[in-house]
């Protein structure tokens, strides 16, 4: 979900805006979702609904000729279905077969829901609110082109804090350093509305559309636009390098068939290991699903029965499935997101609670950037922002303001580059769990990359929401936003490498240092070099601290410096005595 501040204008769902003065996102819809009973084996065709356990439909196709409605599958025929579960594992995954979306008369949902939800064959029915970004493309045939007549795009990349090294960033610099590190076969497919496909800087590794119609609208495409590029903007010198510039990433839109059948879809496409990105959020039931401008009570879209069982289909198959938790403000442990509307079947639990079952998906929130970068403060360090969900169920956190990636801000060119040409904006400012989401999307597809280089299996969902927890930079505490309001720790690839490759860490007992004051050639950074077992091992940046213990105990004459160590680099230090 991104967080940017514009005023509302024009009709349609409402965006981000968790400093409350919102804005709004056009073209999207709300959905009515039907559950059918298991018994009446529902089969929806051209010409109507029948029954394969040979069930009365007379009277729900009758009300749907009357109301010229028609009852599509959400996830496909039965048929395909049972194909689908018997070549992955699909235990505790909700029966896909059960659920229909209703198309017709969306001006008339909640009434429709009413009435149809009454009929023989049908569980239950609810209508869900419009999902909106919690930020960017218009794909045409003319959008693979270099801008022209204008200057060349300057380097940004000094201004993506989020790739240096923890606990400033995710240590994306020390990832590219390593074989797979830029995610080097690995996909992902990010689910949402539009996306400018044709962008100066994310032309090498994407793979398009792979299912749904992009929305037309310049927010929808801004917002898209820049999520691709936090993950996989391209290498070469100018505008912003991607997380992992290596990995492909393709593009999903809920437009035309609703979220969670673009979020099985999308599943489907990928092998296990690889990664589906969730960039979207709804009205929950804090304010009665109300569209609201500052988002308030907007929450992740997993506690929809559809969304659940289609995310939890996608986990069983072993596909990672990264999702914003929302700009609601909302702690997602509080009682109202564990009781079951009356519209939802009876095997519906809270998903937030983590005593229940699990959709298996990575919920991010999002965390303030280190005070001071690009000129702002948004409060200490991997602090919560105040807009952003948090709970037992969030995850991980990502950085949630000051951004710099592809795209423009909402509907208007990118404030840190602009111009006629929407190829080549770009934005210093993509913020919310839109902006968080795909940090850890980039730093888990660089672990998963790391892995297939050493021919080990990648990561499980289960594995990768234990890494997430067990490393990373710790979450900070901000005046009245306690981390005990949990969103997680940051993201750090090096350290997570440690757990899942114990292997590739080596230690031993320092014979010498050297201490780098000066560094030569300048371009490289002041380092300290101990010499462990056989060869040079260096510590990028020391603290004066670390410098001066490590003088100390070398001039005392039998030091005992303890080092671990990852190819070259120093990755723990224990000085005894």
């Amino acid at each position: 979900m991104t967080e940017q501040v514009q005023p509302a204008q024009n009709p349609g769902a409402s965006g981000p805006g968790p400093d409350g003065t919102g804005f709004t996102y056009r073209g999207a819809e709300q959905e009515l979702i039907v559950v059918a009973r298991p018994e009446a084996r529902l089969r929806a065709q051209a010409e109507g609904v029948r029954s394969a356990a040979g069930a009365d439909v007379s009277a729900l196709n009758m009300f749907l000729s009357d109301e010229q409605l028609a009852l599509e599958p959400l996830f496909g025929s039965e048929e395909r279905l049972q194909q689908s579960a018997g070549q992955q594992g699909t235990e505790d995954v909700p029966d896909l077969a059960l659920f229909y979306r209703v198309r017709g008369g969306e001006d008339r949902a909640q009434e429709l829901r009413a009435r149809i939800a009454a009929l023989p064959g049908v569980d239950t029915a609810y209508v869900k609110p419009p999902a909106v970004p919690a930020t960017l493309g218009q794909v045409g045939e003319d959008t693979r082109r270099l801008k022209e007549g204008a200057p060349a795009t300057p380097d940004f990349t000094g201004r993506q804090g989020y790739l240096r090294p923890a606990p400033e960033g995710i240590d994306a610099h020390w990832a590219w350093q390593r074989p797979g590190g830029t995610g080097h076969g690995v996909t992902v497919i990010d689910v949402e509305g539009a996306w400018q496909l044709g962008h100066e800087d994310l032309a090498a590794k994407l793979a398009g559309v792979v299912v749904g119609t992009p929305l037309t609208d310049v927010a929808w495409r801004n917002h898209g636009t820049a999520v691709i590029g936090v993950i996989s903007g391209d290498q070469g010198g100018h505008g912003v390098t991607g997380i992992v510039p290596e990995a492909v990433t393709a593009a999903a839109s809920f437009h035309g068939v609703g979220t969670a059948a673009a979020i099985h879809a999308a599943a489907d496409r990928l092998a296990p290991g690889d990664i589906v990105l969730i960039e979207l959020h709804r009205p929950g039931p804090r304010f009665d699903h109300e569209e609201r401008d500052d988002q308030r009570g907007y929450i992740a879209l997993e506690w929809w029965p559809d969304d659940f069982a289609a995310i939890r289909h996608a986990t069983a198959r072993g596909i990672l499935v990264v999702a914003a938790a929302g700009n609601g403000g909302e702690s997602l442990d509080d009682g109202v997101y564990e009781r079951r509307p009356d519209e939802f079947p009876q095997w519906w639990r809270g998903p937030f609670n983590p005593s229940n079952p699990s959709s298996g998906s990575v919920l991010v929130g999002a965390g303030a950037p280190p005070p001071g970068t690009h000129g702002r403060d948004h409060g200490p360090d991997r602090s919560r922002l105040e807009f952003s969900n948090y709970g037992a169920r969030v995850d991980a956190q990502g950085w949630g303001r000051e951004v710099t990636t592809t795209g423009g801000t909402w509907d208007r060119p990118g404030d840190l580059q602009g111009g006629p040409e929407e190829i080549a904006w770009y934005t210093d400012t993509f913020s919310g769990t839109s902006s968080a989401s795909p940090v850890v999307v980039g730093a888990l597809a660089a672990l998963q990359g790391m892995l297939k280089a050493v021919g080990r299996p990648p990561m499980s969902p289960e594995r990768a929401r234990e890494v997430l927890r067990a490393t990373g930079s710790p979450q900070q505490d901000a005046p009245g936003r306690p981390a005990s309001q949990r969103i997680g720790s940051r993201p750090d690839i090096r350290a997570a490498v440690t757990r899942l490759l114990p292997e590739a860490v080596g230690s031993g007992r320092a014979e010498r240092y050297w201490d780098e004051l000066l560094p030569y050639p300048r371009e490289l950074p002041p380092r300290l070099r101990l010499f462990v077992a056989g060869a040079w091992r260096n510590l990028n940046h020391p603290s004066p601290e670390i410098r001066q213990a490590v003088q100390t105990a070398f001039a005392g004459g039998r030091p005992d410096v303890r080092v671990w160590f990852s190819d070259d680099e120093i990755v723990g230090l224990v000085i005894t005595g």
